[in-house]
C-alpha cells in the first residue's frame, strides 16, 4: 500500500520542480539569486547526470544479466522510498508490472482500473500490482518521488509504487530489460508508451504483454487464467 511519505506542499502538488536546482536555489542568498537562475541549473543538470550513471552501475551490480535470467524474482528493485526490494518477495503471487505517468492522457483511466483490480483481486486471488514511474514518454513524469507519492495518494493508490526508472534504452533498469526480452512487442520489443503492462506468473515468468491503450479491467480474463 502507498502512503504519502512525504510532506505535501503547493509547490510539490501544484507544480513540476527539479528537487535539487529547487533546493540549491531555496538555499542561495537573495544577491545571488540572478547568478543561481543560470549556474544552478546547469549544475544541478550535471549532478543529476552523474547521479543517473550511478544508479545505472549499482543497477548492474545488484541484478542478473537480463538474458540468463528466468523469473523477476531474481531481481532487485528500489521503491519509491528508495529501499532495496528483493523481487522474490513476489513469490505465488500474479503480478502486473506496469510503467506510469503522472501527466499522461492515459493517467486517470488506468490509476483508477489499477486501484479497482487491486481492490477486487488483491486479497481474493493474492494479486500484486508493481507500478514504475518513468519519464522517458514526452516528459510526464517529471516530478520527484515526494510529488509523485503525493499524486499517488491523491487517488488513494494501494498497490506497489517504485523509485522513478527508465524502460528503455541502455539505462532502462535490467528488470525492464528482462520484461522485453521476455515478452517483445509489435515492431521491437521496446517500450512505446506509458501505461504498458506485462502479466507475470506465480513463477515470476512474464507470460503476457498489452500495449498502452489496453484498459487494466480488459485484463480479468488473461489474469484469470493465471490465478
Amino acid at each position: 500500500m502507498t502512503n504519502c511519505l512525504f510532506k505535501c506542499t503547493s509547490e510539490s502538488t501544484g507544480r513540476s520542480w527539479n528537487y535539487n536546482n529547487k533546493f540549491l536555489i531555496n538555499n542561495m542568498t537573495i544577491g545571488f539569486r540572478t547568478i543561481s537562475r543560470l549556474v544552478v541549473p546547469a549544475f544541478g543538470n550535471l549532478f543529476c547526470l552523474a547521479r543517473v550513471q550511478l544508479s545505472t552501475i549499482n543497477m548492474a551490480e545488484n541484478n542478473p544479466d537480463y538474458k540468463n535470467a528466468t523469473s523477476i524474482h531474481e531481481f532487485t528493485v528500489k521503491n519509491i522510498k528508495g529501499e532495496e526490494i528483493k523481487l522474490d518477495v513476489y513469490k505465488g503471487h500474479v503480478c502486473i508490472i506496469v510503467n506510469v505517468a503522472s501527466q499522461c492522457g492515459l493517467t486517470a483511466n488506468n490509476y483508477k482500473q489499477l486501484n479497482e483490480l487491486y481492490d477486487q483481486y488483491a486479497e481474493s486471488k493474492g494479486l500484486r500490482i508493481l507500478a514504475f514511474p518513468c519519464n522517458q514518454f514526452a516528459g510526464q513524469e517529471p516530478g520527484n518521488s515526494e510529488e509523485i507519492v503525493c499524486f499517488a495518494s491523491d487517488r488513494k493508490v494501494k498497490f506497489d509504487l517504485f523509485e522513478k526508472i527508465d524502460v528503455n534504452g541502455d539505462s532502462a533498469h535490467p528488470l525492464w530489460k528482462f520484461l522485453k526480452n521476455k515478452q517483445g512487442g509489435t515492431l521491437g520489443s521496446f517500450i512505446k508508451w506509458n501505461f504498458t503492462k506485462f502479466i507475470v506468473d506465480k513463477n515470476g515468468t512474464p507470460v503476457e504483454r498489452h500495449g498502452p491503450n489496453t484498459d487494466p479491467l480488459d485484463l480479468v480474463k488473461s489474469l484469470e487464467k493465471y490465478w
